[in-house]
């Protein structure tokens, strides 16, 4: 896997996304292309995101978006999986057969 897909972060709810959008922070509601005009996402990406085309967005267009309908990252997007949740941390433990 690319580093680069490891900073995708998943956008948690289409209708929250939706709701602040037509209530954002700064008072008047936002278009897909009035969002893409101020965040500097494509308007392409903002489409597939409402229509639940695509469900996840690089770390800098989650942050864009956020911060431009004047949310903070967290509520509308879901961090990364870690790439090693199936490994622990600690060394198995020996056996007597070893």
């Amino acid at each position: 896997m690319s580093r680069r897909a490891h900073r995708r972060w998943t956008l948690r709810n289409v209708e929250i996304f939706k709701h602040y959008m037509q209530h954002p922070g700064r008072g008047e509601s936002f278009s897909v292309r009035t969002l893409a005009e101020e965040s500097g996402v494509s308007a392409g990406v903002i489409g597939k995101l409402i229509a639940g085309k695509q469900d996840n967005v690089d770390i800098d267009d989650a942050i864009a978006l956020a911060e431009t309908v004047g949310s903070t990252l967290n509520p509308l997007f879901a961090p990364p999986s870690s790439p090693n949740l199936n490994r622990t941390s600690r060394k198995s433990t020996p056996t007597n057969e070893e």
